[in-house]
């Protein structure tokens, strides 16, 4: 594991805080507290402007949060543009919490290709219950050309390849290369 890997993410989430509409204004609190290649692990504390009118966490807000949390666990594979979305799904399973409560998330990158990749998210609340799960797929295929990517520090063993090609200048990993059967 990288050491470099947390505050890359970080510095991705400082990104989205200062370039993006949405996200500094309903989830600037967000902290991300851990980060290895391939998952991502943040905190929220539940303000008032995260609440439906029943006063417990919106579905919106934790849609937010699987979008943001998608992006941040293709971040964590050494993406700093991180791609944009082509399904996003969310799952509500119980009230994530009111205000004051610190809601907390665990999300992976399951399945990172030269053009698409596939997370997935958990989310708990302050008793540890899991209240929601979520997946969030992204279109990566142009984010490859970022200069601040990092991609060679965090492959699932380092090894990449560059393509052969019209697309030369963007890296793969190895395994996306070898043949299918």
């Amino acid at each position: 594991m990288s050491s470099r890997c947390l505050p890359f993410v970080r510095s991705v989430w400082e990104s989205f805080r200062a370039n993006s509409g949405l996200e500094p204004r309903l989830v600037d609190g967000l902290r991300v507290t851990a980060a290895k290649p391939g998952t991502v692990n943040f905190e929220l504390d539940i303000q008032k402007e995260h609440t439906n009118r029943l006063n417990i966490l919106h579905g919106g807000t934790l849609a937010c949060l699987t979008d943001l949390g998608g992006s941040l666990a293709v971040a964590s594979r050494g993406l700093f543009a991180t791609g944009v979305s082509t399904d996003l799904s969310v799952t509500f399973l119980a009230s994530g919490g009111r205000v004051g409560d610190t809601l907390r998330a665990e999300v992976t990158c399951d399945k990172f290709g030269k053009t698409l990749a596939y997370t997935s998210i958990r989310f708990l609340n302050a008793r540890e219950e899991l209240v929601a799960r979520g997946s969030h797929t992204k279109f990566v295929a142009l984010a490859w050309k970022d200069p601040q990517n990092i991609t060679g520090e965090f492959g699932p063993k380092g090894t990449f390849k560059p393509m052969k090609g019209p697309q030369a200048d963007l890296l793969f990993f190895a395994d996306e290369l070898s043949p299918r059967p």
